[in-house]
């Protein structure tokens, strides 16, 4: 029997497998087909983007005009329409204080100290995310050994929830956890880590910093690696220190990056709640309780629950927000301009 008399049932078979796949192929493109010959093929890319766009709209322009319709509103009722439109009197609330800097003579004193508590994480949390950061991009760009498993390592916390991350932190600073272990073996006392404000809020910073430092080391690390190898070769036969060679190369062609790096930082800081939420519940009292607890709070904790007070203070962070992403903007477009 001939080598062609065995292809051709061969054939046949792969191209009966393979008709569904085909019709199937073309009962999707005959619509794009359509479309192209109708609008030609600059319409091509809209069509494309289109179900990205319908899905950003469902499900975040749309919910951010309820949300700052339920701002306009009071009551206790769920739904909109069953409300009672109240004008910007949430927002004065929110705002009524004799002096922004002490947030017992507010109104509200608990979203001002949850102002207070985010900007005191924020401050520490991104300075020293941004540092070690750098220093850990700048160890592992070396020629190490083990430098991949060290990267590994590193960028292993990112992957986890959240709340993972938070449980298990929670099981070794426990009252009888596995770091008060360690302690009462080397015969020191216990430390009540969150019963202490202080304790509460370093513990707070520290998981912050050790679950996302991961990601952001290696953002940097990518700067690192575009940086030409020749600067640093010219750079040591004219004889330049080590030092210098950091903050007149390695600083000014990674800014781009850090720059990311602490925008990115300071988002993520403000918008902390999960971590924290499973850590310390907010406590001890209200000294770890940042902006988004005390919104998830007055919506859906308290026992009266304040959708609209709670919808905004979300308006408010928004706000903030937006205004950082803009001084990321600016701060870019001024330094390419540069």
């Amino acid at each position: 029997m001939s080598d062609a008399t065995v292809k051709a049932p061969r054939a046949r078979l792969a191209d009966m497998a393979g008709a569904p796949a085909r019709f199937f192929s073309a009962l999707v493109s005959a619509p794009f087909h359509a479309t192209q010959r109708v609008g030609g093929i600059g319409v091509m890319p809209y069509v494309f983007i289109l179900p990205n766009l319908l899905f950003f709209g469902v499900f975040v322009v749309v919910p951010l005009f309820i949300n700052f319709a339920f701002s306009l509103t009071g009551g206790t009722n769920l739904f909109l329409i069953d409300r009672v439109f109240v004008g910007t009197e949430q927002y004065g609330f929110l705002l009524d204080c004799t002096s922004y800097l002490d947030p017992a003579t507010c109104r509200e004193d608990r979203f001002w100290k949850g102002v207070f508590n985010t900007v005191t994480f924020v401050g520490f949390q991104v300075t020293f995310l941004v540092l070690f950061s750098l220093i850990t991009a700048l160890v592992l760009n070396r020629r190490i050994r083990g430098r991949g498993f060290f990267r590994a390592v590193y960028f292993f916390p990112v992957l986890l929830s959240p709340v993972v991350v938070a449980l298990i932190w929670k099981w070794i600073l426990l009252r009888d956890g596995l770091l008060n272990a360690f302690l009462v073996s080397i015969g020191l006392e216990k430390v009540l880590f969150f019963i202490s404000p202080n304790w509460a809020m370093f513990w707070a910073i520290f998981v912050s910093i050790w679950a996302h430092m991961g990601f952001y080391t290696l953002i940097l690390l990518a700067g690192l690696q575009a940086i030409p190898p020749d600067l640093y070769e010219a750079a040591e036969m004219d004889g330049t220190s080590r030092e210098r060679m950091f903050w007149r190369i390695t600083l000014p062609l990674l800014w781009p990056n850090l720059l990311v790096v602490i925008v990115l930082a300071l988002i993520k800081g403000v918008q902390i709640f999960d971590e924290v939420y499973v850590l310390t519940g907010g406590g001890p009292g209200t000294a770890t309780q940042f902006i988004v607890q005390y919104i998830y709070t007055t919506a859906f904790s308290n026992q009266v629950q304040n959708f609209g007070l709670a919808a905004a203070a979300s308006v408010v962070l928004g706000v903030v927000l937006f205004v950082l992403t803009l001084a990321q903007l600016a701060a870019v477009r001024r330094r390419g301009g540069s």
